[in-house]
């Protein structure tokens, strides 16, 4: 239960780090004003991104004790779904919505239920 809830924890960070690491890039500046901080939100926002895929990766190391590799890593697939979802529902991210990208999140999510389901004695 302990890895479960690691790998969880994983994925949702590795999910807002995209998410972020999106936000920031979109009013990132030239390198130049960077080296100016000018824009000290912007490297804020980076900051936060990469911080949070740090955590998602202690995270992961730490699930990995408690749970095998073939049970977890299916997991990290629920990262493209909640990525996908928050970018179509988050204006300030101006995705789109496509129905060729909601058939392939619905295929991930019957992927994983396939991988993750348990196995059926005879």
């Amino acid at each position: 239960m302990k890895g479960l809830l690691l790998a969880l924890c994983s994925v949702l960070l590795v999910s807002l780090a995209q998410l972020v690491l999106r936000m920031a890039m979109q009013d990132f500046p030239p390198l130049l004003e960077v080296l100016l901080l000018q824009h000290l939100s912007t490297l804020l926002m980076l900051a936060v991104g990469l911080g949070a895929y740090a955590l998602s990766m202690l995270c992961w190391m730490l699930a990995l004790r408690h749970m095998p590799l073939n049970r977890l890593y299916p997991l990290l697939s629920l990262s493209y779904v909640l990525v996908w979802l928050a970018a179509i529902s988050l204006p300030e991210l101006g995705e789109t919505f496509r129905w060729s990208s909601f058939a392939g999140v619905v295929l991930i999510v019957i992927g994983l239920l396939l991988v993750s389901l348990p196995k059926r004695s005879s």
